[in-house]
């Protein structure tokens, strides 16, 4: 299974913006970007950055993969998924509803690299039923628990601290005392929080 191994922080620094990729350090003044806000390499301060319509297309994109942890391939896939439903939903509603950035959006990791983590390691199941599959897509009404929850009630305060850290979405619904979710409706474009321009991620690769 291919996975993003590169460093972390730097990418923030390539973006030119702060993503948090790392969860609690990049709240902290331990956080790379913070120390060092220009671009990584040793001409990185004195850079110029390139202020064509391609340049602007492709940073996007990047930044966008960034953000949700994934890599070209699949991240087109989304791309061609959103053709094929006639525009009906949006490219970042259709990655929004990943179940590892759901998990995220709950509060149960501190980011989505951790959640992934989680995913893969069988911590939560859906509607019941375990999924260990990050990129597998909800569905309205799906339920969301965090497997053995009564022996992870400690875990109720890190996700109140979690989602204080996080954009509160209005299309899932969040018990932080019995650690579970549900899908109450489809991500909505102000709900997604991230700043990201997705027409532009359309415009690369509609070329």
């Amino acid at each position: 299974m291919a996975r993003i191994t590169s460093p972390i922080c730097r990418k923030c620094r390539r973006e030119g913006v702060k993503l948090f990729l790392k969860g609690e350090r990049c709240f902290s003044a331990k956080c790379a970007f913070v120390r060092r806000s220009y671009a990584p390499g040793m001409h990185g301060a004195n850079s110029r950055s390139r202020n064509s319509q391609y340049a602007s297309q492709l940073r996007e994109k990047q930044k966008a993969k960034i953000v949700y942890g994934i890599l070209e391939k699949q991240f087109r896939r989304y791309y061609e998924q959103m053709k094929r439903k006639g525009g009906t939903e949006s490219m970042l509603s259709l990655i929004e509803k990943r179940i590892d950035n759901v998990i995220f959006r709950m509060g149960f990791a501190v980011s989505r690299r951790a959640a992934r983590q989680m995913v893969l390691h069988g911590k939560f199941t859906v509607n019941g039923r375990k999924l260990s599959i990050p990129s597998a897509q909800l569905k309205l009404g799906d339920k969301v628990a965090v497997k053995g929850a009564e022996k992870n009630k400690d875990l109720s305060k890190n996700v109140k601290d979690n989602l204080k850290r996080t954009t509160p979405v209005s299309w899932i619904k969040v018990d932080v005392e019995a650690l579970t979710g549900e899908i109450t409706s489809l991500p909505k474009k102000e709900d997604i929080g991230e700043d990201i321009n997705e027409k532009l991620i359309i415009e690369y690769y509609s070329r």
